[in-house]
């Protein structure tokens, strides 16, 4: 027997609210669900009269009993404020049951249910081992946000969701005007060091690099390593070599860098910054055995005070966080990379500051809406103070930890970022998408800074793997701008398919 028309009707939006559907793909089921033109269009309006009854308690039309698929990253942040976020949402839907699994390396766990299109309903796609964003993109694996970043940011009534966010803080999840992608957590990346060491030897950060190999010779004739680093993630050294080439060629050389120019790698302020970087090595300035340790103990052996400086972005307290408690006197301080010259093209304040944790919405979840309504409410005011007090860490939300006091890391962060004004950086974006070019950047940085491969090496290799992939039509290419008037605090460039 056929079932009533307004019984399919129902289905239809339930459907649609669900998995997410656009316009024209709602369009595409009714029709193959018999339902008429003129009978949707009519459906159209009084769902639209339903909504706005419904108002801001439910502005993406979320099924209060589906079931929500959540995976979180547990990495440098934790994941308290994700269980707290789970809090949050069964309030508002207490009949509704949350799968959790708060992990890593996510690709190896959920590649399969991908593949099998029964992924999580949302993920914090984070960390080593995490998807490459810009091939779900391409594969059609992540759901459109435009509904979500329309609706209106919890707790902030007349407020829309897009407009609680800080300024040029999603912009690197746009993929062709779309925004498939969302950034939490607003990090300072840096050179780090302990205040009260420094005091007590009477040492004063470096400006420049000139500056910082002096006072490394310093620290080593005084019996302490100067460096160590996240030996088997070289890409931490890479925090310093971009800055470094972005400092001293400007925009102009990342810009290179990321829209894969034949002297990408050979262009004069990488070489100069890959020779700065090498020069730590060289010099035997870096903690012996580091190449072997992992972020958190090579984070260990500095803290426990057997190196000067270590690279890391401003989730570094958090993630250390019972090591220091052990640790009162310690001085948790972050400073922005030194110059390579005093004539660059930036000035030396100059710091990487921009927002990562990224989440992603699949687009095959049973859940969409639910997995756009989670991420509402976690960007909402009241999640990101949460964040802020027990992470020690600012958000991409507005207004999210103004006035906190949360210790040195926490303070030293937002000076950093304050002093650098308008001259933030977020980062390449080639690492992002071309997942080639992410693999090898990391083996290069890690034999360079192990004496392994020259400088010439390292650009050829790089250099050469370049031009392999911009002549790969096979290959979807991005293009990325100089920013333009970006308010504060993220100067962050658009991303755009180059074809």
């Amino acid at each position: 027997m056929v079932r009533a028309e307004s019984e399919r009707i129902d289905q239809l939006f339930k459907e649609a609210a669900t998995t997410g559907m656009s316009r024209r793909q709602l369009m595409q089921r009714g029709a193959a669900l018999g339902i008429g033109a003129t009978a949707l269009s009519v459906a159209f309006v009084q769902k639209a009269h339903e909504a706005v009854a419904q108002g801001a308690e439910n502005p993406l039309a979320v099924d209060p009993e589906a079931p929500l698929d959540v995976v979180i990253f547990k990495g440098g942040y934790g994941d308290d404020y994700a269980l707290d976020n789970n809090t949050r949402y069964t309030a508002l839907y207490p009949n509704a049951t949350i799968t959790y699994a708060g992990t890593q390396r996510l690709l190896e766990q959920y590649q399969a249910r991908f593949v099998d299109g029964n992924p999580p309903d949302i993920l914090d796609n984070s960390g080593a081992g995490n998807f490459n964003n810009t091939t779900l993109v391409n594969e059609g694996q992540l759901a459109d946000l435009a509904p979500l970043m329309a609706a209106e940011a919890y707790g902030q009534p007349g407020v829309s969701f897009a407009d609680s966010l800080v300024e040029g803080t999603q912009t690197d999840g746009q993929y062709n005007g779309v925004q498939h992608v969302l950034n939490y957590v607003y990090n300072v990346t840096g050179i780090w060091y302990n205040q009260a060491l420094f005091d007590a030897n009477g040492w004063t950060y470096p400006t420049t690099w000139d500056e910082m190999l002096t006072l490394c010779q310093t620290i080593k004739d005084s019996g302490l390593a100067p460096w160590t680093y996240q030996g088997q993630y070289p890409q931490y050294m890479g925090m310093v070599l971009y800055q470094l080439v972005w400092k001293n060629g400007g925009w102009e050389a990342i810009l290179k860098l990321d829209n894969l120019a034949e002297d990408a790698w050979s262009q004069d302020p990488m070489r100069k910054s890959l020779e700065a970087i090498a020069a730590l090595w060289d010099n035997g300035y870096i903690l012996d055995g580091t190449a072997a340790l992992s972020h958190t103990e090579s984070q260990s052996e500095w803290l426990q005070g057997k190196a000067a400086f270590i690279p890391c972005g401003s989730w570094l307290a958090n993630e250390m966080k019972d090591l220091l408690a052990s640790l009162p006197d310690f001085q948790m301080t972050v400073k922005a990379i030194p110059a390579l010259v005093a004539e660059d093209a930036l000035p030396q304040t100059a710091i990487q500051a921009a927002a990562g944790e990224t989440f992603i919405v699949p687009s095959q979840g049973k859940n969409v809406a639910g997995g756009m309504e989670y991420l509402r409410l976690l960007f909402s005011k009241e999640a990101a103070e949460f964040f802020a007090e027990n992470v020690l860490s600012l958000t991409a939300v507005k207004g999210a930890g103004e006035g906190k006091d949360f210790g040195s890391a926490f303070n030293s962060a937002l000076a950093a970022d304050a002093a650098a004004g308008s001259d933030k950086f977020s980062g390449p974006l080639f690492t992002g998408w071309y997942s080639l070019l992410e693999e090898e950047h990391k083996n290069q940085i890690g034999l360079l800074m192990t004496g392994e491969a020259s400088v010439d090496d390292v650009i050829t290799t790089m250099q050469d793997l370049v031009n392999e992939v911009r002549d790969d039509d096979s290959i979807p290419k991005f293009t990325r701008q100089a920013p333009g008037a970006v308010a504060s605090p993220v100067a962050s460039p658009e991303a755009t398919p180059a074809g």
